[in-house]
């Protein structure tokens, strides 16, 4: 039964939800991306994740429902909470990232299909949100309030993204 999970497929699921960032072992993301500049920041943030993703979509049938719901919905409130009241874009981007793979472990378990586009969907955000963090050359929500005057358009749209990544539609 897939209720029961073998010690080697435990492990490599904890292993997994490691490099994904996935609560309760998302702590490292946020201090190690506001350490580094905004390319390998999105590298980290994007490129990253399809490996893990890809072997998680494949072995989700022999995962266990109850250890990704509980560990998801975990990443879902913790990356919420984390993002809140950050002055950094990239500790936003980082508690985001953590938020967003938790509503996917979550998903996995009913749709892999459906895990799939929310990845796609993600990946697309996040590359646009670094692009635009790089070409205005942004690091902190104060930074960013002050672009409006470099160039009107793309703080307007970076915001509308940065609000998607938080989680409005």
């Amino acid at each position: 039964s897939h209720m029961q999970m073998t010690t080697p497929m435990l492990m490599l699921t904890i292993a997994l939800m490691i490099k994904l960032a996935i609560a309760p072992f998302h702590l490292w993301l946020p201090d190690v991306i506001q350490g580094l500049d905004l390319m390998t920041c999105l590298i980290l943030l994007t490129w990253q994740k399809l490996a893990p993703m890809a072997l998680m979509i494949q072995i989700g049938p022999e995962l266990n429902p109850m250890l990704l719901t509980t560990f998801g919905t975990m990443s879902i409130i913790l990356g919420g909470w984390g993002g809140l009241n950050q002055p950094q874009i990239r500790k936003i981007m980082a508690y985001s990232s953590t938020a967003h793979l938790g509503w996917m472990a979550v998903v996995l378990i009913y749709s892999p299909q459906l895990t799939i586009l929310n990845l796609l969907l993600y990946l697309m955000m996040t590359t646009a949100m670094f692009l635009m963090l790089l070409n205005l050359s942004s690091t902190s929500v104060n930074k960013m309030a002050t672009s409006w005057a470099k160039n009107y358009s793309l703080t307007m749209t970076m915001m509308i993204i940065l609000m998607s990544l938080g989680g409005l539609p």
